[in-house]
């Protein structure tokens, strides 16, 4: 076989459908975000499109906390949590995250990607005739650990109670099942039924597993997530979460029952065989918590800006989906269109925003995911919603109906 060929073929077809991705070569500068450099066109551009939600990884506690642990300890965890990576600052940070979701304990993985497929993985290959059920929107991490669990799965409608329970009434009443499904969803912004769906899974005898990853730090009196925010945090038997989006840094994590969190220490290959992360991106991490746990202000800075940015895409006639988070997303409907506009953006208009296409979102559905952040001030939103405006006139796209 002509492997290089192959590989090859496959990457042309993807330029040719418009779904090539294209890296940014972006320098984040500390203060000055959303501004980073982009070295493609040698100029600053702002940021629209980033996951580092509340601006926390440039917050002077995180970078105080992140120097004073690099400059104690040094920069690596020195090998896995079970042999000689495991450090003070991990069991701190662990922690703070099981008191952040009210739980007896927290685990801490490499990433929110890697937590979520260690964990359903586990869970589900290890509890004997386990049946999973998963939100047909689920994240890509979720369904990879569902997979890899070989354990049997049904898919269940987004956001669906009902039809959770139709397919939940299918499985023999003896055998352990697992409920699946997250609280933002991040390319549309919807949330969750997150208590009708934990009463349909109580009524079956299922554990249920929310994954919070953008939700943690934004919603609650304490950034505890949507779960917090609307009274049910009790209720979903682990909460899966990241320390790369709101926290500012990098990691993920599950909390749960202290049995459940050690069964999984014990048993999980991703966790198991996987250097720890760095003490100082778990001090950063910690720092950062423990600061939005105690302070609002970001909290309601992010909102106001997310339902101004909203407001403003809609007063200008593009279509933006009204979602009930901070999402923002703006349809364009064509891969090779939607790479354009972006194009279009960062060439005329020094903004940075990254089109998101299939298999990320379905065929016909490609889009901006917008960002917005405390730090984007009102002349930023002015500037993108007038480049869009141009962008759309001269690409001649679809406006709102």
């Amino acid at each position: 076989m002509d492997y290089e060929g192959y590989f090859k073929e496959r990457l042309d077809a993807l330029r040719g459908e418009g779904r090539y991705r294209v890296f940014a070569d972006l320098e984040r500068r500390c203060g000055s975000f959303p501004r980073a450099f982009d070295h493609r066109i040698g100029a600053e551009v702002t940021v629209w499109c980033s996951n580092d939600y509340l601006g926390m990884g440039q917050h002077p506690a995180v970078l105080a906390a992140m120097e004073e642990t690099l400059r104690a300890v040094g920069a690596g965890a020195g090998g896995t949590r079970n042999i000689s990576g495991n450090s003070h600052i991990h069991l701190l940070l662990e922690r703070e995250l099981a008191d952040l979701h009210r739980r007896e304990a927290a685990l801490i993985f490499t990433s929110g990607y890697v937590a979520n497929d260690a964990a359903l993985s586990t869970l589900a290959r290890e509890l004997p005739r386990m049946a999973v059920f998963s939100d047909a929107f689920n994240h890509a991490s979720m369904i990879a650990g569902i997979r890899n669990s070989r354990a049997e799965k049904h898919v269940f409608r987004h956001n669906d109670p009902a039809d959770l329970a139709r397919l939940l009434d299918r499985v023999a009443p003896d055998r352990p099942k697992l409920v699946c499904f997250e609280s933002v969803y991040s390319m549309d912004g919807d949330i969750s039924p997150i208590g009708e769906l934990c009463d349909v899974a109580d009524q079956f005898g299922a554990m249920t597993y929310l994954d919070e990853v953008h939700a943690v730090g934004l919603y609650g009196a304490r950034g505890g997530g949507i779960a917090e925010r609307d009274g049910v945090m009790h209720r979903p038997t682990v909460i899966q979460g990241t320390l790369g989006k709101a926290f500012g840094t990098i990691g993920g994590y599950v909390a749960a029952s202290a049995a459940l969190v050690d069964f999984l220490r014990s048993h999980a290959p991703g966790f198991i065989f996987t250097t720890s992360l760095p003490p100082a991106l778990a001090a950063g991490a910690l720092a950062a918590i423990r600061h939005l746990k105690g302070s609002q202000a970001e909290r309601d800075r992010h909102q106001e800006r997310a339902a101004t940015l909203k407001r403003r895409l809609a007063e200008a006639g593009l279509p933006v989906i009204s979602s009930a988070s901070h999402i923002v997303p703006v349809i364009i409907g064509d891969a090779t269109l939607c790479k354009a506009a972006c194009d279009e953006l960062l060439q005329r208009h020094r903004i940075y925003v990254q089109p998101i296409n299939y298999p990320t979102v379905p065929r016909g559905t490609e889009r901006l995911r917008l960002t917005p952040t405390p730090l984007h001030s009102d002349a930023d939103m002015e500037a993108l919603v007038a480049a869009l405006s141009d962008v759309w006139a001269r690409l001649t796209l679809r406006y709102a109906a």
